[in-house]
């Protein structure tokens, strides 16, 4: 590769981790370094949202997606507005007000303990599988320029985000995602324009193309969840996107950084909305690089396909210096987001699980501590499973039904605590008989195959996973709550008939 892509390449990378670690200069708290003592403008704390959503999985996989299939999957960023709309009128508030820096603190005021540990462990293990996903994309990005092997770049990767994550807090997250996030816009366009600058024929092409490919279709309209049609999409993007924004530790603890509830507000706006605009330029990309190949066969060699063709165009297609550039892009999404991840996880083992169970009330020193070894933590074990993920067919399917999975259902409590009077005991047998619902739509198909019957096999698709669990919590929970709040009422009644 040229010098100049490796020298734009590295710059960035040590400026990124060099920026992150300043903010360790300062005289920190553990309140600085989960919530960064409330202080964070909201453009900022927009851009990080946004920047978080924006991971290497948008960066290389939706292009992926979009030139082996269709824009299928841009149905999902459609269901962002109105999750955005009720984390905004519901969830924002709700957490200001709360005064934890756990998301998972109201799941122990309105059930209990077990409720917050259940959910705490989903979101860790959510985490783990997010942060896996994105190691991996982004060595797929880097071994085309570098030439290294995937098990390396990952670690190397790893290691530079941890680094920044542990020492610097939210603060450094914040204000790194911010950079990078506008870095990742710039990339993006870049080449969008170099593609249709350099087809045979120019952008029409790409278009006529595409359109005689049938590369623009949303998905088929039927009803019908046993595939990825657009309504399956919409429904599943709906979910994950309110799981989002409205009980991930991640984006609950940028609500708190923010000066002020109005403050938060706009934060949640900018990050929801910019999203979707780009993610369409992402799928535009796909498309384009479809037209592109299809236009000159012989600048594809065989085997490369699905999440490879971006990382094999902007090493060999680009022009020198815009190759950097875009490498940095990849880059700058995929550590805005594990930084994140790293972060947000750290915060939930201390204020989940070591104040909880090991500490109840630690010295700042000791909160320091225990929030940086979690970051540690986190981020080896994101290491090793970026090394689990190496070879998988889509990164993007994969993520999508491992985030189905981890997930729990979580949603479905929240949801059931807001939204009901359902107590303790009918919220537990909710989430009981949701886990097990997950647990049979997540590995039927594992089951049929050692000899099962077919009958027993899950017949939706796997990405609607977490929509049943979710519905099975909540539906389950409120309807045991209406049917023991009638018989007390009965019962009561009973009582004071005898009485009279």
């Amino acid at each position: 590769m040229p010098d100049l892509d490796l020298l734009v390449f590295f710059v960035y990378l040590l400026a990124i981790v060099g920026f992150g670690v300043s903010f360790s200069f300062k005289k920190r708290s553990s309140s600085d370094f989960t919530t960064g003592g409330g202080r964070l403008p909201a453009w900022a704390i927009g851009m990080s949202i946004f920047a978080t959503f924006v991971s290497s999985i948008s960066f290389l996989a939706l292009p992926g997606n979009a030139y082996s299939g269709n824009w299928n999957g841009f149905v999902f960023s459609l269901s962002i507005p109105l999750a955005a709309w009720i984390a905004v009128r519901y969830f924002v508030p709700l957490y200001r007000k709360l005064g934890s820096e756990s998301a998972y603190y109201y799941l122990e005021e309105r059930f209990g303990t077990w409720a917050r540990i259940y959910a705490s462990a989903c979101y860790l293990l959510t985490q783990l599988a997010r942060m896996g996903a994105i190691l991996y994309l982004l060595a797929l990005a880097a071994q085309a320029l570098l030439g290294w092997s995937i098990p390396t770049i990952i670690l190397i990767t790893g290691i530079s985000v941890i680094v920044y994550s542990m020492f610097g807090g939210i603060e450094a997250v914040v204000w790194t995602d911010a950079v990078q996030g506008i870095v990742l816009i710039g990339g993006a366009l870049a080449c969008l324009g170099v593609i249709f600058w350099e087809i045979p024929g120019g952008s029409s092409e790409v278009f006529r193309i595409a359109e005689e490919s049938e590369k623009f279709s949303l998905g088929s309209f039927e009803l019908d969840f046993t595939t990825s049609t657009f309504w399956m999409i919409l429904v599943y993007g709906l979910f994950i996107n309110l799981q989002n924004f409205g009980i991930d530790q991640s984006y609950v603890q940028r609500y708190l950084t923010a000066k002020t509830e109005q403050e938060a507000k706009k934060s949640t706006w900018l990050g929801s909305l910019l999203y979707v605009p780009v993610s369409f330029i992402f799928f535009m990309i796909g498309t384009a690089l479809f037209g592109f190949y299809q236009a000159q066969p012989e600048l594809l060699p065989k085997g490369i396909a699905g999440d490879k063709v971006f990382p094999h165009f902007i090493v060999n297609q680009l022009p020198v210096g815009i190759t950097g550039l875009l490498i940095a892009s990849i880059f700058a999404a995929g550590m805005s987001t594990i930084s994140t991840s790293v972060n947000s996880s750290a915060t939930v083992i201390l204020s989940d699980h070591f104040k909880k169970y090991i500490h109840p009330k630690p010295s700042e020193k000791t909160s320091l501590l225990v929030l940086r070894l979690a970051s540690l933590g986190m981020g080896i074990l994101s290491i090793l499973v970026g090394f689990a993920f190496n070879g998988v067919e889509s990164a993007l399917d994969s993520w999508w039904a491992l985030a189905s999975i981890f997930s729990g259902g979580i949603l479905g409590l929240f949801l059931l605590g807001l939204l009901s009077k359902t107590q303790k005991p009918q919220a537990l047998i909710a989430v009981i008989l949701g886990v097990l619902v997950i647990a049979w739509m997540s590995l039927s198909t594992v089951w049929v195959k050692n000899g099962f019957p077919e009958t027993f096999a899950n017949p939706l698709h796997t990405n609607m996973t977490i929509v049943m669990g979710t519905l099975t919590i909540f539906v389950v929970g409120f309807g045991l709550g209406i049917f023991i709040q009638k018989r007390n009422i009965k019962i009561k009644s009973f009582q004071d008939l005898n009485r009279w």
